[in-house]
């Protein structure tokens, strides 16, 4: 039997109003619940940043280590692993960080429970000698990757479609070679960076390069600032010059590093928006930053 079409049109205006309803109700608590970043952003991993978070020593996830053995590691010199103890939040994003020439993992130790505690897992490690160079320390960054993701103890708590590479010296020059390689990387970040190539049209990885004003050995008119300028413009780049610093700045606690590192890592590898208010627009210069480049906003 045929409707009524008045019958038929109140049916479904209460109907639409029911879903309206129902729409409203869902909204406003995905809005205002606790995981309201979250269910927008799967990858949103701790509390809202703030200017003393991202400068803090510690980050609010609790930390513990792994040390890997030289003898069980293929393709790189083994080194430890730090990773936030929770398994509550999920899976998390990676970083595998390489010394520089002739040093030793100790050398940029410090960066691992800072950046572990932020949420994160970072496998610092030592290379396979001491003297190995760029293209090799890249290698062993994307070996140490493949450890991290497939047989390290730890490998649950990875997300290995987001990871990134960040190296020293020889090993920043190592960080580019790596992303260059491994277009899938999400972030990398090379520290007073060298490299005997100067061109990087290759790379398609979100890159923050630091340099340091008074670096002898890689002076940044010959490393750090070609490396930024030939990096493809359409990229999702930044170039931070230190100020008062030296080549060796990056191998002890700094809060400079310390803090664009985890909010470049933070943006890219976890696709977190909140940490881009502090890396747009480009911070200015001041008694730790000599002068800063980049393409804001970031596009990525």
């Amino acid at each position: 039997m045929q409707q009524h079409p008045h019958t038929s049109r109140q049916r479904t205006g209460r109907l639409a109003g029911l879903t309206a309803a129902l729409a409203a109700v869902v909204g406003l608590s995905t809005l205002t619940g606790p995981g309201a970043h979250a269910a927008d952003n799967p990858y949103e991993r701790g509390p809202a940043p703030t200017e003393s978070s991202i400068e803090a020593l510690r980050g609010p996830y609790a930390v513990s280590d792994i040390s890997v053995s030289r003898l069980s590691a293929t393709g790189f010199g083994g080194g430890t692993i730090y990773y936030p103890t929770t398994t509550a939040d999920g899976t998390f994003g990676a970083i595998a960080i390489s010394p520089g020439f002739t040093a030793l993992e100790s050398s940029i130790s410090w960066l691992g429970p800072r950046l572990a505690s932020q949420g994160f897992v970072v496998f610092t490690i030592d290379t396979l000698t001491t003297v190995d160079q760029p293209d090799s320390r890249g290698d062993q960054l994307l070996a140490a990757l493949d450890y991290l993701t497939q047989r390290s103890s730890v490998r649950n708590r990875v997300d290995s479609s987001r990871l990134g590479v960040m190296g020293h010296s020889m090993g920043g020059g190592g960080s580019l070679e790596a992303a260059k390689d491994r277009p899938s990387l999400q972030a990398a970040i090379p520290l007073t960076p060298w490299n005997l190539d100067k061109t990087w049209p290759e790379v398609r990885t979100p890159t923050l390069i630091f340099g340091a004003d008074g670096d002898t050995i890689a002076p940044v008119s010959s490393h750090a600032e070609p490396f930024y300028s030939n990096l493809p413009s359409s990229l999702d780049r930044a170039y931070l010059e230190l100020n008062n610093a030296t080549h060796f700045t990056p191998n002890s606690s700094n809060t400079t590093i310390a803090k664009y590192s985890i909010s470049w890592l933070k943006r890219f590898i976890d696709n977190d928006t909140r940490y881009e208010q502090f890396l747009c627009p480009l911070p200015r210069p001041s008694l730790t930053i000599e002068e800063s480049r980049g393409n804001c906003p970031h596009t990525s």
